[in-house]
This record gives C-alpha cells, structure tokens and sequence, in this order.
C-alpha cells in the first residue's frame, strides 16, 4: 500500500485523480491489505452511477457494443466507467485482458476510464472484486458504469446481482436462434440486444425472442429474490407496479446504428426502477446476496487457515483406501477445525 493515508487517498479519488484511482482498482483486484479502510471510507459517496451490465455469449460483439455504448453516452455529455472482466488461464493465472486493444478508440478521453479485471476463477463471468471496483469508479465520479462478462454462457446471472440494468446480448448465425435459452440467461435480461443486425437471420433471431417472452418471461409473473445466498425466481407480489417486459433492441454496433434505441430502453428501465418501492426491494436482495458471499468467502478462508495440513493429509488417505468416504471426511474435517477459528 502507499504511503499516504486512506483519507487522503479518499479525497484524491473523490476529486477524479485518475492515477489515485487506478492504483486503488489494482489494489481492489489483488486484495491488498488495507485497502478495505480505503473502500469504507468510499462508500458513503457511492450510489450515484448507473451500473449496466452486459452479457451473453461469445462471438455475440459485446466489446464492440460496449465501446458503441460508451461513446453514445459520451456524446450526451456523460462520463463512462467500463470494466471488462476476462477469463483467466487456468494453467498459467494470467489473462489476454484484451478489451483495451478492443477499445482502443476511447483512448484519450478524459471522460472515459477503461479497467480491465481477470476472473482468478470466480465463477458467473464476474470478478469477485468487480463489486468494489465499479464502487470506486462510482466513487470517482462517474455516471455511467459498464461492466463486461466473460460471456462464459452458463454462469452469467451474477450480472444481475450487482448492475441496476442487465444487457443479454444476441447475434444471429451462431448456430442456434437463442443461445439465452440455453445459457438460462434469458431470465435476468432487462433489455434484449440483437446486435449485429445485419446478418442473415436476425428476423428469425428476434422472432425465436419474442416467443420466448410472450411463453411467460419470469418478470411478467415472478421476481428475483434470494434464499440463503442463492439467485432464484419467487412469485411476484401484487403491486400497482407493472411488470417490466424486456424490449428487444436490434443494433449493428461496429456502425453504431440502433444506439438511439439502445440508450432510450436502458433510460425506461431506470425510469421503470424509479419507483422507489422497486428499486429498494431490488437493491436490497442484492444486497442480501453479496453479503451471503463475502461470508461464504471468509468463513471458507477461516476455516482453510485452521486446517493442518496433517489432518488434510489423514483425510486424503482415508478416503484413497476406501476407509471412509469423502461425505464423512469433510464432517471429519469439520469436527478437527471446531474451536480452532471457526
């Protein structure tokens, strides 16, 4: 950590000092120690940015489209946070962490920040400091935070967790009309993307789409809420608050055609999370499930820390023999961690 004091380094990213600020987002993503104090002090001059994630699957032009995005939003005169999270090698820990050769023509602008994270192996196409990164951006000033997944496929509905609007890119010709339904990401869309529009077969991408909602998309009868950490669909209370149906936007990103279209649906939505009722209920079951996770995270670390190495050793051997199976070595384990930092 740096030598100046976490206030001082709080009023340098508050006053949108860019180098403060990227030496902040590194110390968030290699969880230096100290920078907690740095993330408290933050918070309470947080929640002002609009955080749009976007998501779906690979080859759908989510870079293109987040950097067509980011310069719509510049042209309204606002200032655009963008993190892109990329896979990291499971061989060698790295990441191509390309999304800035990507986003190469938003170099140089005072108004646009660009960090790009690696997964570490968190699971869902997030970071697990994605959250305290877009804090920081928020912190900074900010309005506008867009933050790219991996576009894993299967996991992506942590995007849901933390963005106030919730982008699931399309694109025909991938080899089947909705690759949403199966990634099951369909479920946590907000607005439905269509990009590269004109290929061949978008018609029938964006029929195949429409029939999927008017089957019965989750939020025209259920909602998002959260049993013991984990995402799941509960039905939806009555309310005078109609539900949101997902728009279908069609977008040819590399030409920045149907960015008009794509910024006015993403500003119904927030004018749709406008009711206050809504939005509260909705920030906070993901606030119930990021605090569900950083529990999990400490306590699983807790308990990894007061484990010995020699009962570990012990266990594997048990189960190697067949003496017991792994079921029971676990509660083994358990029982020899009791009272030792659990």
């Amino acid at each position: 950590m740096s030598l100046i004091s976490a206030s001082d380094r709080v009023q340098q990213v508050l006053k949108g000092d860019r180098r403060t600020l990227a030496r902040l987002l590194t110390e968030i993503e290699n969880e230096k120690t100290g920078v907690e104090a740095v993330l408290t002090e933050l918070y309470p001059h947080t929640g002002k940015a609009w955080v749009i994630g976007i998501t779906g699957a690979p080859g759908t032009g989510k870079s293109t489209l987040v950097t067509a995005l980011a310069k719509a939003y510049r042209a309204q005169g606002k200032t655009v946070g963008i993190i892109a999270v990329d896979p990291t090698s499971p061989f060698t820990g790295g990441a191509i962490l390309g999304d800035r050769i990507r986003m190469r023509d938003l170099s140089g602008d005072s108004g646009v920040f660009i960090r790009s994270m690696a997964t570490r192996g968190s699971l869902g196409g997030l970071a697990r400091t994605t959250r305290d990164a877009a804090r920081a951006l928020d912190a900074a000033g900010f309005e506008i935070i867009l933050v790219e997944t991996v576009g894993a496929g299967q996991s992506e509905v942590d995007i849901a967790r933390m963005a106030h609007t919730t982008l699931v890119v399309e694109a025909p010709g991938l080899g089947d009309d909705v690759q949403a339904i199966k990634a099951g990401i369909l479920e946590i869309a907000d607005v439905l993307v269509v990009n590269k529009a004109d290929r061949a077969g978008v018609n029938i991408t964006v029929r195949a789409l429409k029939t999927m909602l008017e089957l019965g998309h989750p939020s025209s009868r259920t909602a998002l809420a959260s049993h013991h950490g984990v995402l799941m669909e509960v039905e939806h209370p009555d309310t005078d608050t109609p539900m949101w149906i997902p728009p279908i936007v069609q977008t040819v990103a590399k030409e920045q055609t149907g960015l008009e279209e794509l910024t006015a649906a993403i500003e119904q939505h927030r004018a749709y999370l406008s009711d206050q009722a809504t939005f509260d209920a909705i920030e906070s079951r993901q606030i119930e499930l990021e605090l569900y996770e950083r529990l999990r995270e400490r306590l699983i670390k807790r308990l990894i820390e007061s484990l010995t190495e020699d009962a570990l050793a012990a266990a594997v051997r048990q189960v190697q023999t067949r003496k017991i199976a792994p079921q029971q070595a676990v509660e083994l384990i358990l029982r020899s961690t009791e009272g030792r930092g659990t």
